[in-house]
């Protein structure tokens, strides 16, 4: 009898966690694009799995061949959380329901990063008024357009403050992620391109050869460091155990092995995580606003009426996340 009791029991307990299995929330990890899926893969799957087991929850990581993939995956439920850059979780909190909670911060303690933009090393190009002579000699690669580093941040500083259009200046540009950018530049395919700190240290490490034909010619104001983006609409319980295993691993408030947590905060080029808002995304947003200015009032195409009014409505927005700047500073 004792034997059938007991029997019976291991089968509820075994229907029991097979059910808990089931109704585990899954979380689909966005990756961005900033470099091959086989690299993306070999930094990022550690830390996921580890992820997975000290939440309980079903996590996957989601790739997508661009910025845009990652947003609307979030924007339809299909990703719950995501790695973005500062320009690209904009949108996914505009449209996607995302909203910060913490920043990765840079294994070497820096508080950001900065976009470049870089040349062959024997290019006779050595300053960034060079690149911009404008006279359709010259092939530039920018990044996604929903990259901070690679888009926004040169757009801001480079083009549109000197009232230049990219299409117009040179005999070609294209569009692609900061590794394939790189390459690009060291193996002359273009005479310059858009790139960021962050991934040159990975092509120093994962290809110094390529590195070592690489020269940069202009760096940016500090950008934020990127944040991490969940869905508003996660169960208030998965958001407890994400923010927890986030805030503390590869810390001294760990329950894992901190020494291997910091060798896969390491492979991301990552020291440990810290808590944020969307309140982080401020400076971006006056960013994007600063380089639609300069855009409308270089825009020939329209009326003096419309460009007085489109700048008006543009300069009251940026003032008011300005406003918004000061008091988080404060």
């Amino acid at each position: 009898m004792n034997a059938i009791l007991k029997s019976m029991a291991a089968a509820t307990l075994a229907l029991s966690l097979g059910s808990a299995a089931q109704t585990a929330e899954t979380i689909n990890f966005g990756i961005i694009s900033t470099e091959s899926q086989q690299n993306l893969k070999s930094s990022w799957l550690p830390f996921l799995e580890a992820m997975k087991e000290k939440t309980g929850l079903d996590v996957k990581p989601f790739f997508a061949s661009d910025y845009a993939g990652i947003i609307e995956g979030m924007r339809f439920d299909k990703v719950q959380m995501a790695w973005y850059g500062n320009k690209s979780a904009v949108e996914a909190v505009d449209r996607a329901d995302g909203e910060v909670f913490v920043q990765s911060v840079a294994a070497t303690g820096e508080p950001g990063y900065w976009s470049v933009v870089i040349v062959p090393k024997d290019s006779p190009i050595q300053n960034i008024d060079q690149v911009l002579k404008c006279d359709q000699s010259l092939n530039f690669g920018l990044g996604d357009p929903n990259s901070t580093s690679g888009y926004l941040v040169p757009m801001t500083f480079v083009f549109s403050k000197n009232n230049i259009d990219p299409k117009k200046c040179f005999k070609n540009v294209t569009n692609a992620n900061h590794e394939t950018n790189a390459m690009a530049v060291a193996n002359r395919q273009v005479d310059a391109a858009a790139n960021n700190t962050e991934n040159m240290a990975l092509i120093k490490q994962n290809n110094p050869k390529a590195y070592d034909n690489i020269r940069e010619i202009w760096r940016s104001p500090l950008i934020p460091a990127d944040p991490i983006v969940w869905r508003k609409g996660l169960s208030e319980d998965a958001k407890t155990k994400i923010r927890d295993f986030f805030l503390t691993f590869g810390t001294d408030k760990s329950k894992g092995n901190v020494e291997d947590e910091e060798k896969i905060l390491a492979g991301l080029k990552w020291a440990p995580f810290r808590a944020s808002t969307n309140d982080q995304l401020l400076p971006i947003r006056v960013m994007e606003l600063s380089k639609s200015i300069a855009q409308a009032e270089g825009d020939a195409k329209l009326d003096a009426s419309a460009k007085g009014a489109k700048i008006e409505d543009l300069t009251a927005q940026k003032a008011k996340y300005e406003a918004d700047l000061a008091k988080v500073g404060n």
